[in-house]
């Protein structure tokens, strides 16, 4: 049962004597976030009595609580300071509540009563290069979100909208007929595409980069002059002129970093004989290899063969990743599948008048947006923007989606408002469309997370890393029991892999996604703190209980015991339980992870205090030996069951 929910389906109608749209303020009753104050409390009273002349919010709240009726499962209501609403839950009616979860598999959690079609769109790696570092958010948030609105009864489609038909590809097929090494590609087919992407990539850099320093150290010069001119006639009172300077020393330095950073890249490349020799035979390269990806886009037969050749490949390198990590998709549909579409989507904005050109483009204006929505190019290529126009028709049209999830990084917001702004001109305005932004993750140093040698890290290198120094903690902690180690060392083996990987995803979860976050390898495996691992730990502990009273968890769920809440650390972990339902609720409407990830934390949390202060094993009495236990029960479910939903397992030993 959705608590919270039952409680503003009851204030609504008696809020609406005071406003024209109750649902503007009911989300502003929540659970409490300390017991002396009630297990849910409303503070809707005070916004409300603003609007409204000579009434003092407090007594709003009087008249609100007067007329609202919860007698059937809450103690009379309380007012308390300016006008909060204290809502405590009856203690009979919370332990039937919490009895009733006992046998239910679905542990209070309703399924949804109004379905929806909802594509999640997560991950989508350009498939010729080896996943990294920066497709594990993507991915791990992509895959919760999928897995709770599934568990709450939606009609879930996961696609990976991979990027196969993009520039990369041209980069590869240049790469293939130039710089091949023909015994490199029969080993490792895949590592030898990888090479010679960065390969390309970096003569293409190198070339950039001696174009552009002059002009760097002439914008440096220019600069230098202004600031040398500011600084002997500025006046020092003036702290808008003071200001200017300070940013313009700024941008001098910025500027300075990157002439050194090219400067750099440029000799470590000239000081390589083979590299120097490759630039200087190709000068022209970016431009070649974007003319191998526009023959392939025009079906040049060699480059199209050369395309299917790769693509399995590179599609089965990925897959390991995904494996390893169990994220699975019911789509892998990438942007070649919708090549075919582009030119209709075109023809079909023009014809609705939304299409017209602009200096030799076409493109979409919205109102309110200063920038327009390309949809095809002066040369005639179509965008990004065309394709995702392409792939909301098929998923509206074919799939019949009322909702898609979009899992992309943050920095591509603006390209979402422009397709938003686009898909509701085009005439598709029933369908929910949600970017789920999304933070980098950062090193130490607070910059981007990448390797000493400067590379972005690779996915299967830190999946590999994680396990290692999970299977050290694992290996040490066993080491260090005081009756002498209990793990077989295939024991370890797999609670490494759970420990590793589930340390990974849910330091990544755990953080409001819209956030950075910093990669931190000791605090991420940590057994105590806002840790997967202190969860897993949890739940090893109840399932330690059980086995060492030797009780037949299934065989308790059967009896006919009676669940009772006689101290408080009881009852604490008794609601937290029954508010599993409304957490994954908030979870599915804002798709954020992480309040699911809160919820478990404080639930392992209270569980701790409970196990702290009430004896289970050794209770005074049987009857509160088995209530405990009950609810000993209900927690480990609760724990596994919302990791599981993460991504994450857990394991009866550790």
């Amino acid at each position: 049962m959705n608590i919270l929910d039952a409680l503003r389906t009851r204030f609504e109608p008696v809020l609406a004597e005071w406003t024209d749209d109750p649902s503007s303020v009911i989300e502003m009753l929540k659970a409490s976030q300390d017991a002396k104050f009630g297990d849910y409390q409303a503070n809707f009273a005070m916004p409300l009595a603003a609007k409204l002349d000579g009434v003092k919010p407090r007594d709003l709240a009087v008249l609100i609580a007067d007329k609202v009726d919860l007698s059937d499962f809450c103690e009379p209501l309380e007012v308390a300071g300016p006008g909060f609403i204290n809502i405590k839950l009856k203690q009979d009616w919370l332990e039937g509540l919490t009895q009733q979860l006992v046998p239910d598999e679905r542990l209070g959690v309703p399924v949804t009563e109004t379905p929806q079609k909802v594509i999640v769109d997560f991950s989508a790696p350009n498939v010729a290069k080896p996943m990294h570092v920066g497709h594990l958010r993507s991915s791990v948030i992509g895959d919760a979100n999928y897995r709770v609105l599934q568990f709450l009864g939606h009609d879930v489609v996961g696609d990976n909208h991979i990027g196969d038909w993009g520039t990369q590809f041209g980069m590869i097929i240049f790469g293939f007929k130039n710089f091949l090494d023909e015994d490199a590609f029969q080993q490792s087919s895949v590592t030898e595409l990888a090479r010679l992407y960065r390969l390309v990539n970096q003569l293409s850099d190198y070339h950039a980069n001696k174009i552009a320093v002059p002009t760097r150290q002439t914008e440096i010069e220019q600069l230098e002059d202004k600031l040398k001119t500011l600084e002997e006639t500025i006046d020092q009172s003036d702290k808008k002129a003071r200001k200017q300077l300070k940013k313009l020393k700024s941008d001098i330095g910025e500027r300075k970093s990157e002439l050194a950073s090219m400067q750099e890249k440029l000799a470590e490349l000239e000081q390589n004989e083979d590299l120097n020799s490759k630039a200087a035979a190709f000068p022209e390269i970016a431009r070649l290899a974007r003319d191998e990806t526009a023959k392939l886009h025009a079906g040049d037969a060699e480059n199209l063969e050369l395309w299917k050749q790769f693509l399995p490949e590179c599609l089965d390198a990925i897959q390991v990743v995904y494996d390893r990590l169990n994220i699975h998709f019911d789509l892998t549909l990438g942007e070649s599948y919708y090549q075919p579409m582009l030119a209709d989507v075109v023809a079909d904005l023009k014809q609705k008048g939304l299409a017209q050109e602009s200096q030799g483009a076409i493109c979409v204006f919205a109102e309110g947006l200063k920038a327009p929505s390309i949809v095809q190019k002066q040369d005639g290529a179509f965008t990004y923007a065309t394709t995702d126009l392409a792939t909301i028709k098929y998923r509206v049209e074919e799939l019949k989606a009322d909702r898609v999830l979009y899992v992309v990084d943050s920095r591509q917001s603006e390209h979402f408002q422009l397709l938003f702004a686009t898909v509701k001109q085009w005439g598709f305005t029933d369908l929910e469309l949600q970017h789920v932004s999304f933070g980098t993750i950062l090193g130490k140093n607070k910059r981007p997370y990448k390797t000493r040698s400067g590379d972005t890290v690779g996915l299967e290198s830190l999946l590999d890393e994680s396990i290692q120094r999970a299977h050290t903690i694992v290996a040490d902690n066993d080491e260090a029991k005081p009756d002498g180690p209990e793990l077989s060392e295939a024991e370890r083996l797999q609670i490494a892999e759970a420990v590793g990987l589930g340390g990974i995803k849910y330091a990544d979860l755990k953080h409001n996604r819209d956030s950075d976050y910093v990669f931190d390898w000791d605090k991420m495996l940590a057994y105590r703190g806002d840790t997967a691992t202190y969860m897993q730990y949890a739940y090893a502990r109840v399932c330690g209980i059980f086995r060492k009273g030797n009780i037949d968890r299934n065989a308790l769920r059967t009896e006919q015991s009676v669940l009772q809440l006689t101290e408080e650390s009881e009852r604490a972990l008794a609601l937290q339980i029954n508010r599993y339902s409304e957490i994954l609720e908030s979870v599915a409407i804002e798709a954020r992870p992480n309040y699911l990830t809160n919820y478990l934390f404080e639930l392992s949390n209270l569980f701790s205090t409970f196990y702290n202060n009430c004896q289970v094993l050794k209770a005074e009495e049987e009857h509160i030996r088995t209530s405990r236990l009950l609810l000993c029960d209900l927690t480990a479910r609760v724990i596994t069951h919302g990791l599981s939903l993460l991504g994450i397992r857990t394991c009866e030993r550790m």
